[in-house]
């Protein structure tokens, strides 16, 4: 018969066994593309340990995660800087986890040859009103022009057919993998945002950030923002398996495309904006109200 001392250390074992450590729940929206998909890599897969946190990732176009953050959905989330300028007051930007593009960025296509001024007068797909893509191409043309919102992996389709659900398409604003598979289709390059901008501004067009929700507390922003850059980290230091990871985003993208993409949009300034990647999102936030296009000059906040 077992003594009072076995029974005792039985029920301990039993009870250490059966009770439930609570985390705290932070659900992840980044679009599902290589560059994003490399960033979160170590979260997704479970390779950094997250300590009190437990993140649930959801995988959704920039634009939908731009809408979505009107309602403060979640607690971590991939957003345009244009969108930013509505969210503001919901979430603040985390310093790391930016996608800037440092002397390009989106790019304007077409069937035939055409220049920037015939835009003007064109009807142009575009992957989001929200985007920051819009947004540069309205600073680019000075006006408001024609355009049909068309999910961004079907912009080149939308070209090529020349119509998106009956509404013809006479140019494309691409984005993500897209910037290097245009030309496979024979399309025609007219600008590159992230060419015209840097010769507009002397900086970095700031596309994408992270950004926590305000409403969780400083430090638990600070912790979130913390593992996040960790999950960075991780990636650049173990490359080869977080690049295998993100290969299944890279629609028609082959290894040496997808290791080109995320280099363009992993890199320094992902691990931190810096001072002048602060400069470029107040800048382009600036230019935005400027033209009339966003309500209210916003000056951005970063987690502190």
């Amino acid at each position: 018969m077992p003594t009072p001392r076995v029974i005792m250390r039985s029920l301990i074992h039993l009870k250490a066994r059966t009770m439930t450590v609570t985390k705290q729940l932070v659900r992840v929206g980044h679009s599902p593309d290589p560059d994003d998909a490399f960033m979160f890599y170590a979260l997704a897969k479970g390779q950094i340990d997250c300590g009190p946190y437990e993140f649930h990732h959801e995988l959704v176009d920039i634009e939908t995660l731009n809408r979505r953050a009107f309602k403060a959905e979640l607690e971590l989330t991939a957003v345009s800087i244009h969108a930013y300028a509505f969210l503001h007051e919901k979430y603040v930007l985390c310093t790391c986890g930016a996608s800037m593009g440092d002397g390009y960025g989106p790019m304007v296509v077409t069937r035939g040859a055409m220049d920037v001024n015939q835009l003007r007068t064109r009807t142009i797909a575009v992957p989001g009103k929200l985007t920051s893509a819009y947004l540069a191409l309205r600073l680019c043309l000075g006006t408001d022009f024609a355009c049909v919102e068309v999910p961004f992996d079907r912009i080149i389709p939308a070209v090529l057919e020349g119509e998106y659900r009956g509404q013809a398409i006479e140019a494309g604003l691409i984005i993500h993998e897209g910037q290097l598979t245009y030309a496979n289709e024979n399309l025609k390059l007219v600008v590159d945002l992230g060419q015209w901008w840097k010769q507009r501004t002397g900086l970095p067009l700031p596309l994408g950030a992270n950004a926590v929700r305000k409403d969780l507390g400083a430090d638990a922003i600070r912790d979130i923002q913390q593992l996040l850059l960790q999950s960075i980290e991780f990636g650049l230091a173990h490359r080869d398996e977080a690049l295998r990871y993100a290969l299944q985003f890279g629609r028609d993208l082959d290894a040496r495309q997808a290791d080109r993409f995320v280099g363009m949009y992993v890199n320094d300034w992902t691990l931190d904006f810096g001072p002048r990647g602060r400069k470029a999102v107040s800048e382009f936030l600036a230019q935005g109200h400027a033209a009339g296009v966003l309500p209210e000059l916003v000056v951005p906040e970063f987690v502190k």
